[in-house]
């Protein structure tokens, strides 16, 4: 189906490399007709404005570190001026300091622990709310969050999966709240795959280890295509009932006993 975003606004945060989740989203969000613009952060803005120019339509690359306040209020204020309002937003922001993955769980100290709280859960409120108004001119919209489902344990995961919870529960009191607003909060749970921030949990060999005798659908790691067309199709019209929820897009692994 062509065209499913054509003539939407669309912000997309998180790509750092052309193997990110955030930059299969943008790709294919281009390739279905959007408009979009990224973000990058700190040291991280030069590899996101090297690999926005492999995409189809090279987009503009905006500075916004979820961790200063006022750099969201910027990119508000230059999309304003870009568009004058937003359709959609992927928030695609993660991060843990190396003490809170790798099982350091009852070792890691507060310090590190609220970091990864508000990079990875905090953000999404902070975009949510910073962008509230541009998609209200919109007449509502979509904001979708890359999740890895955080409603067991994992191995290594430690305290990202405590900030995915957060995150999940962010998400619910957000669609309550932006719901009046018609703006769409949801979630996409994806399954392992290999990217820059996979790379960078121990033990990721694991997951897919799991996930290869367990997925009734079979699942590929190196394949983001599933995960960017279910986060397209949120960020679409073709949703609009459909809020606080949390799509699995992992070959129906979340759904097998053993």
């Amino acid at each position: 189906m062509l065209g499913l975003l054509e003539g939407k606004r669309i912000l997309v945060t998180g790509v750092l490399t052309d193997d990110s989740l955030a930059y299969a989203v943008a790709e294919l969000a281009q390739e279905q007709g959007a408009e979009i613009v990224l973000t990058g952060a700190g040291r991280g803005m030069s590899l996101t404005r090297r690999v926005a120019r492999h995409l189809p339509s090279p987009p503009d690359v905006l500075e916004l570190d979820v961790t200063v306040p006022d750099q969201v209020d910027a990119v508000a204020e230059d999309l304003k001026s870009r568009w004058g309002a937003l359709d959609g937003v992927l928030h695609s922001i993660g991060f843990a300091p190396a003490s809170c993955l790798g099982g350091g769980f009852l070792d890691a100290g507060w310090d590190d622990v609220k970091v990864a709280l508000e990079i990875s859960a905090y953000s999404l409120k902070l975009l949510a709310t910073g962008f509230r108004g541009l998609m209200q001119a919109a007449g509502g919209g979509s904001i979708v969050g890359l999740d890895f489902d955080a409603t067991v344990a994992w191995p290594g995961y430690d305290w990202m999966g405590v900030a995915k919870a957060a995150l999940e529960s962010t998400s619910r009191y957000l669609a309550r709240d932006l719901g009046p607003d018609r703006i769409r909060v949801n979630l996409v749970a994806a399954g392992p795959v290999k990217t820059m921030a996979a790379k960078s949990i121990p033990g990721f060999s694991l997951f897919e280890e799991a996930w290869n005798g367990r997925a009734p659908l079979g699942w590929n790691a190196k394949d983001p295509k599933p995960v960017a067309q279910a986060c397209v199709a949120l960020l679409s019209d073709w949703f609009p009932a459909t809020t606080g929820e949390m799509l699995h897009v992992d070959g129906g692994f979340h759904a097998m006993g053993v």
